[in-house]
């Protein structure tokens, strides 16, 4: 047991000293004037033989974590170099490889040596982002997903690219980045032994690591869910330019969240339909049932889709609710002020009194209070009939 308490002290070192992660996309303040991240694809020049392996400069070290495992006890321990795997590859027991990091172009060649795979297949897992998919092999299984991680503030996403080789009697990962994963409940399943996933095969494991990548895309769509809410509640109450950008902002993160689940969708149908002798048939079973949450998943993303849509027209709506509002209430003051603007500009002429047919109630006693009294009278009126008809004030 001290092997894996050594395995779980050098992996939360390595969490406390995370290098610097590149996300797929990540939402800034909104009083940010910088945009959202994307990803930079790291393809190689056209022309360049096949296997050509593009290391991005900010791409941390490989760490290797292996976790070595049986129905009567389990180990963890960290790996210096990719040659300290080949005991474990033809053992009885069933190990996971877990490379986190791609900065080291010798270390993941050397890592590919040992487990013989194809030059296509390493350019696969290094040259990030590619399309979820599945690709078999004589005596492997090649899955890529893609992994994603709720921010700290809630705002927004991580989106990671995780490979996995599936063999005989192990599993490979290679993850972009060690800070953010989904993986940890699956370690404390085979440390404390929970469920049956200690007496399964390799495969039952590459199940339950597929199955913590899809349920990871739940929290993040409750959090979408939380700040659609809120939206709904911003946009018709008070509707600002920010709640524009805010709705802009969330259906753009919804288009890539799709994007990133649909093609998962059909990597893990891909892996129930096609026969593997990797894969038993109980383990299909287990994967049909996470396929079912991917479907899920995707109903999810297009429900949220639609109502940050629905959020546009309403936002919209409320807008022209707001200049209607607005025109009425100039329209009622100036219908108010034309019969006053009309009086003022008559008494206001300068003709001679003394002359008969030139406004002779100039003259009169009391004249100026009872202009006044005309005035008040004429406005009281107006808005008295204004709002017997419900046009002076917005209904409640």
């Amino acid at each position: 047991m001290a092997h894996w308490q050594l395995y779980f002290t050098n992996y939360a070192s390595m969490l406390h000293n995370p290098a610097r992660f590149k996300p797929s996309f990540i939402e800034d303040d909104l009083d940010s004037d910088e945009e959202l991240e994307v990803y930079d694809f790291n393809e190689p020049e056209p022309g360049s033989p096949p296997g050509t392996l593009i290391i991005d400069e900010d791409a941390s070290v490989p760490n290797i974590f292996l976790i070595d495992y049986n129905p009567d006890e389990a180990i963890g321990i960290q790996l210096s170099t990719p040659e300290e795997c080949i005991p474990y590859l033809d053992s009885h027991s069933v190990s996971w490889m877990d490379v986190q990091g791609l900065g080291s172009e010798d270390i993941l060649k050397r890592l590919g040596k040992v487990f013989s795979l194809h030059e296509l297949v390493l350019e696969d897992i290094v040259n990030i982002p590619q399309r979820p998919k599945v690709e078999s092999f004589e005596d492997q299984e090649l899955i890529i997903l893609h992994m994603v991680t709720s921010r700290e503030d809630g705002r927004g996403f991580y989106d990671e690219q995780v490979s996995l080789i599936l063999g005989k009697n192990y599993v490979l990962t290679v993850q972009e980045e060690p800070e953010n994963d989904v993986f940890e409940p699956v370690r404390q399943r085979v440390h404390r032994n929970r469920g049956v996933i200690r007496s399964q095969r390799a495969d039952y494991l590459a199940y339950a690591l597929i199955d913590a990548i899809v349920d990871g895309f739940f929290p993040v769509l409750e959090d979408y869910g939380e700040r659609l809410e809120d939206l709904q509640d911003e946009v018709v109450e008070k509707p600002t330019r920010q709640t524009l950008d805010k709705i802009h902002k969330i259906k753009r993160e919804l288009l890539l969240l799709r994007r990133a689940i649909w093609p998962q969708r059909d990597a893990i149908n891909s892996l129930i339909r096609e026969e593997s002798p990797l894969i038993d048939s109980e383990v299909r079973v287990f994967l049909r049932d996470c396929y079912d949450h991917t479907v899920q998943v995707i109903d999810m993303v297009e429900t949220y889709r639609e109502l940050a849509a629905n959020l546009m027209d309403i936002y919209l709506s409320s807008l022209s609710n707001s200049t209607n509002e607005i025109m009425r209430f100039l329209t009622v003051i100036s219908t108010v002020f034309i019969p006053l603007t009309f009086l003022a500009g008559v008494y206001g002429m300068n003709f001679d009194t003394s002359v008969p047919g030139n406004l002779p109630e100039l003259k009169m006693p009391f004249g100026y209070p009872l202009f006044w009294l005309a005035i008040f009278a004429i406005s009281g009126s107006l808005l008295f009939y204004f709002w017997k008809k419900g046009w002076l004030f917005s209904p409640k």
